[in-house]
């Protein structure tokens, strides 16, 4: 004899569907939609927002690599270890211009620490003062620049931890 009426599997495939359902709606990419709070951006607006973010991110980033160059030169027996890491930095930076935002030169990162050790953790700071800037960022970007700033806020953050621990070998 079959069951009739409302089974447990039923309701769970019911609630299943009914809720991605709701997921689904929400993923739509209308500025206008009544449920999305917060103000409605024009695109010249969105445009602008978006270039600004850019420049001030690539800004950070142009900043962090003069850091590294300065760090380099203090410390020549350094550099081989810093390069790859530079050469991120350096691709990051490329990447938050293309944009259309423009690093500008930055000035001098400031002296370097003539200890090896120091200027490693010098830099460290400086790799987590970037992905900070770059995690703030991200709470007023559009959805693609969103993703390539947490993209460089993590490989940032991997780069301070890498200082400290290299500055942790240094020391020793």
């Amino acid at each position: 004899m079959r069951r009739t009426g409302t089974t447990r599997r039923g309701a769970l495939t019911a609630t299943g569907a009914l809720a991605l359902g709701a997921v689904l709606t929400g993923c739509g990419d209308d500025d206008k939609s009544p449920g999305r709070s917060g103000p409605v951006r024009t695109e010249a607006e969105a445009v602008r927002a978006e270039k600004k973010l850019r420049t001030t991110a690539a800004h950070t980033a142009a900043l962090t690599l003069a850091h590294y160059d300065l760090a380099a030169g203090a410390h020549p027996d350094l550099a081989e270890g810093l390069a790859p890491l530079r050469a991120a930095v350096r691709e990051h930076t490329e990447a938050l211009s293309a944009g259309g935002g423009k690093a500008a030169a930055p000035p001098a990162a400031g002296p370097v620490s003539t200890d090896a050790t120091a200027a490693l953790k010098e830099l460290a700071a400086a790799e987590r003062r970037r992905a900070d800037a770059h995690a703030e960022a991200l709470l007023t970007a559009e959805p693609e620049l969103a993703r390539l700033l947490a993209s460089v806020a993590g490989a940032a953050a991997a780069h301070a931890y890498l200082l400290t621990e290299l500055a942790k070998e240094t020391s020793s």
